[in-house]
C-alpha cells in the first residue's frame, strides 16, 4: 500500500502526521494530562504498526486476568495482574475492550480441562468487543483506527487485547448484543442445524432456556416450526421465554420437570438441547421419543467439581445413544469451525431485521451493582453459576460515557 493511500485513511492519516512530526524533532505529541504514565510511540518509521495515541490516550500499563493455578474454583485459579499494553504485530489489531462475555466454560479453561499440555500462567477469557486503536501494516489493508470489532479467542479478560486481523469480526456498533453471537448464538445455530435436523412439527426441549445459549436455541427451534419447551428457574424467566416464542416454559422450581414431560408429552421429545447435566440429562435421555436426538453442549452443573462432570446413572443411557455418541465424536467441532463465519453473518442479518432477540445481563439488579470493570468478572462468574442470569452475562470494561452501548 502506498504512503498516499495510507494518508487518506481518516484517523490513520492523523497518526502518520504525528509520526512524521516526531521524526522531524518536533517533540512527542501530548496524550492527555495528569500524572498517569503514557506510552511513547515505539516504531517511529511507521513501517510496522500504527497506534492511535491521541484519540485514545493509550496508557503504559493495563489490567488483565491470568490463570495462575489450575482449579475449577475461578477465584482461586485467576489473578488480576498489571502488565504492559501489548503492541500489535504486522497482521494484528490492538483492541480496546468495551465488553467481555462470561461463559460456563471459563471455569473449564481455568481448570486446564481443554488442553492438559498448557500450564499456568495463561490468559483468561474467550470473547470481547471494542475499538481498534492500533494495528500492523498488513492489517491496515482491511482495518483502520476506530473500527469496531468483536472476536473469539483466548485472552479476552483484559483492558486491551491483540487479535489477529483474520480472526476479527467487523460489527456496526460496540453493543454487547453482537458479543452474544460469538459463542452462545453460534453454538445454538450450528448445533441445531448440523445435529438437530429439525423438522416442522417436532417437539424440542431446551434446558437452561433463558441463559446465554438457550435463548438462541429456543428461537431457532421455533423458527423451524417446532413446538418448543424450555426449562428455567423463575417466573420472570418463564415470561421472557414466552416472549421469544417458547410454547411451554417450565419453571422447575415450581413444577416437577419429569412429571410435566411424562404427562404432557407421552410420545416423547424429538430433540433435546441440553447444557445442564446430572439429573436433567437423565430426564432428557429418558424422555426421548423414538429416533429422538440428544444434543449435549455442556454439563454446567458439574463444572465446579473436581472432575468437571456431574454424577450420572450410566445404566439409564440406552445403548443406541452410546453408539450414536461414539459416531459423533470429532464431528461437531470441525463443522463448527467451517460453519462459523456463515452462522455469524446469518445471525447478524437476522438481528438487523429484528428476527432475533439477544438478551444481555450486565448485573444491573445485583446488590453490588452493574458488572463494570475487569474486577467484576469474578462476581459475574459467580452470578452465572448461581443461575441468576437472564440472557448472556456480560461485563462492561469501559465507562458508560465512552461506550456506544444502548444498554
Amino acid at each position: 500500500m502506498s504512503t498516499s493511500a495510507l494518508l487518506s485513511r481518516g484517523s490513520g492519516a492523523r497518526l502518520l502526521r504525528l509520526c512524521g512530526a516526531r521524526r522531524a524533532g518536533e517533540g512527542t505529541p501530548s496524550v492527555g494530562g495528569g500524572d498517569a504514565p503514557r506510552r511513547r510511540i515505539i516504531d517511529m518509521s511507521y513501517s510496522a504498526h500504527f497506534m492511535d495515541y491521541t484519540g485514545t490516550a493509550i496508557p503504559g500499563a493495563m489490567k488483565k486476568l491470568v490463570v495462575t493455578e489450575l482449579s475449577p474454583r475461578f477465584r482461586e485459579a485467576v489473578a488480576l495482574q498489571t502488565v504492559a499494553v501489548p503492541t500489535p504485530g504486522n497482521e494484528e489489531l490492538l483492541v480496546r475492550n468495551r465488553f467481555v462475555g462470561i461463559n460456563a466454560s471459563d471455569i473449564n479453561y481455568s481448570a486446564g480441562r481443554y488442553d492438559p499440555t498448557v500450564k499456568p500462567p495463561f490468559d483468561a477469557g474467550f470473547e470481547g468487543i471494542g475499538e481498534v486503536i492500533g494495528l500492523g501494516l498488513r492489517a491496515s489493508s482491511e482495518y483502520t483506527i476506530g473500527d469496531t470489532v468483536a472476536y473469539f479467542r483466548n485472552g479476552a479478560f483484559a483492558e486491551y487485547t491483540v487479535v489477529p486481523a483474520k480472526e476479527s469480526i467487523r460489527v456496526p456498533l460496540v453493543k454487547p448484543e453482537f458479543l452474544t453471537l460469538l459463542v452462545s448464538g453460534a453454538t445454538a445455530y450450528i448445533a441445531l442445524k448440523r445435529l438437530g435436523d429439525l423438522t416442522k412439527g417436532e417437539t424440542v426441549l431446551v434446558t437452561a432456556a433463558a441463559g446465554g445459549t438457550g435463548q438462541f436455541a429456543v428461537q431457532f427451534a421455533k423458527q423451524a416450526g417446532c413446538h418448543v419447551i424450555g426449562t428455567c428457574s423463575s417466573n420472570e424467566k418463564a415470561g421472557f421465554l414466552k416472549s421469544i416464542g417458547c410454547d411451554r416454559p417450565i419453571n422447575y422450581k415450581m413444577e416437577n420437570l419429569g412429571e410435566v414431560l411424562r404427562k404432557e408429552y407421552p410420545k416423547g421429545i424429538d430433540v433435546v438441547y441440553e447444557s445442564v447435566g446430572g439429573n436433567t440429562l437423565e430426564l432428557a435421555v429418558n424422555c426421548l421419543a423414538q429416533k429422538g436426538r440428544l444434543i449435549v453442549i455442556g454439563f454446567i452443573s458439574g463444572y465446579q467439581s473436581a472432575s468437571g462432570i456431574p454424577a450420572f446413572k450410566g445404566a439409564t443411557l440406552p445403548v443406541k445413544l452410546l453408539q450414536k455418541s461414539a459416531s459423533m465424536r470429532g464431528f461437531f467441532l470441525p463443522h463448527f469451525l467451517s460453519d462459523y463465519g456463515a452462522a455469524l453473518a446469518k445471525m447478524m442479518q437476522m438481528m438487523a431485521k429484528g428476527q432475533l432477540v439477544s438478551e444481555v445481563d450486565c448485573g444491573d439488579l445485583e446488590e453490588e451493582g452493574r458488572f463494570s470493570g475487569l474486577e467484576s468478572v469474578f462476581r459475574a462468574v459467580d452470578y452465572m453459576y448461581a443461575g441468576k442470569n437472564l440472557g448472556k452475562v456480560v461485563v462492561e470494561l469501559a465507562p458508560a460515557a465512552l461506550s456506544n452501548s444502548k444498554l
